[in-house]
């Protein structure tokens, strides 16, 4: 799948309980998993790629899914961001597979930027 820039490209949701997750939407949906660590999994086969993280230990409720769009320059459009006046919430971080920074947009909504550079 190409990667274009400034479109919804990944969804990651809260996780608490990686097995009945990952049990839970294979035989439900179907899709498959990938483990990046003991809080972390991405999943394949729903139609957009996501993944569900419990690194950050907030509840599932709290800040719930977290909508990632992707640009080839982070930098461009970080700046873009803050120049339209949104608050960036975690500055630039290296991931396995890229980097990425989350922002809040004007209703207060946590998105997040990613880029494989």
């Amino acid at each position: 799948m190409e990667s274009k820039d400034k479109t919804i490209n990944y969804i990651e949701f809260p996780l608490t309980d990686v097995e009945a997750t990952k049990r839970f939407f294979g035989s439900v949906f179907g899709w498959e998993f990938q483990d990046w660590g003991p809080t972390y999994i991405s999943f394949s086969g729903a139609g957009i790629d996501g993944g569900f993280n419990g690194e950050s230990g907030v509840s599932a409720t709290e800040p719930g899914v977290l909508i990632v769009l992707y640009n080839s320059d982070l930098e461009a459009i970080e700046s873009s961001i803050q120049s339209a006046g949104a608050p960036i919430t975690k500055p630039i971080y290296s991931f396995p597979g890229g980097r990425r920074f989350h922002f809040r947009d004007p209703n207060g909504t946590e998105l997040a930027v990613w880029s494989e550079k």
